[in-house]
């Protein structure tokens, strides 16, 4: 008996680690995917002119050289208005917005998420459907109530858009919903304001979610490309530029610069995946419990 236990035992792991084998190949080969167009942009922004039209393309460069770097940095320097100005626009309209609608996706996924009140489904049905729209559909809607409530050229037509965004309120929703009610009843019973328990106590515990959310939220500001929102060179954004510098139209003509600012507008948001990356596996693994 002692030796069919064993048998059997050895039959379950060795199918265990057959399973896990296959897994973890399906894993590294998404993974693989998913990173060979980043390091393929890498390498063009980094070959010389003759390497980088060569037919068919190569994944390799024999001759790495940073001259595109230097291309893109002289085209950059050329125009009238500073890059320096243009980064500044970026990182001011990215962290605005990207605290904004940190704060005020937590704030209102809350109620949502601890609270009953009437029509409390269908609030939530409506920000599912968001979910579901292209931003293109907004870009009509937008441009009339920027024009109305007077804000169009300035920072808070790039801002405002994007704070309420339904993403993030989706995230916070569903990990707050997993934090323990009696908690909140504690702070309750020692008087806590709902205010005070909003801040003290679920906004520690779900910063999980806020950083997966400012992850997100960061990325898609950093990209911001409205231009139909903005008129002023001075208040348009790093992403604005480089397409002025490398057009869509003629990308051949500047295929070396153009991968060069591509590198360039991808580094941040990666930085800042690596740098979080854990708190977002967590609230992923919390958002699909629900």
């Amino acid at each position: 008996m002692l030796a069919a236990l064993r048998k059997k035992t050895g039959s379950k792991a060795r199918r265990s680690y057959t399973g896990n084998a296959i897994v973890f190949s399906f894993i590294g080969v998404l993974a693989l995917l998913s990173a060979l167009p980043l390091i393929y942009t890498f390498i063009n922004s980094i070959k010389p002119i003759d390497e980088l039209f060569q037919f068919p393309p190569k994944f390799t460069v024999s001759r790495p050289t940073f001259d595109s770097y230097r291309e893109l940095y002289q085209l950059a320097s050329t125009m009238w208005v500073p890059l320096s100005r243009y980064l500044f626009n970026t990182l001011f309209v990215a962290t605005a917005g990207t605290l904004f609608h940190a704060l005020f996706s937590s704030m209102a996924a809350y109620p949502l998420a601890k609270h009953q009140f009437p029509g409390k489904n269908a609030v939530f049905s409506v920000i599912v459907m968001g979910l579901m729209f292209v931003p293109a559909v907004t870009f009509m809607p937008l441009f009339v109530i920027m024009s109305e409530t007077k804000l169009l050229n300035t920072y808070a037509a790039m801002i405002f858009p994007g704070i309420g965004l339904s993403l993030g309120l989706f995230l916070m929703k569903q990990f707050i919903e997993q934090l323990p009610d009696a908690i909140l009843e504690a702070a309750r019973i020692d008087g806590a304001s709902e205010f005070r328990t909003f801040f003290a106590i679920v906004l520690p515990n779900a910063a999980p979610a806020i950083m997966t959310v400012i992850l997100f939220q960061f990325t898609q500001m950093w990209n911001f490309t409205q231009t139909d929102l903005i008129f002023s060179e001075s208040l348009k954004t790093l992403r604005a530029a480089l397409d002025q510098i490398v057009p869509k139209g003629d990308p051949i003509l500047r295929a070396g610069p153009g991968s060069a600012a591509s590198v360039i507008l991808m580094l941040p948001p990666i930085a800042l995946f690596i740098l979080i990356q854990r708190k977002v596996v967590e609230t992923m693994t919390f958002a699909g419990i629900k």
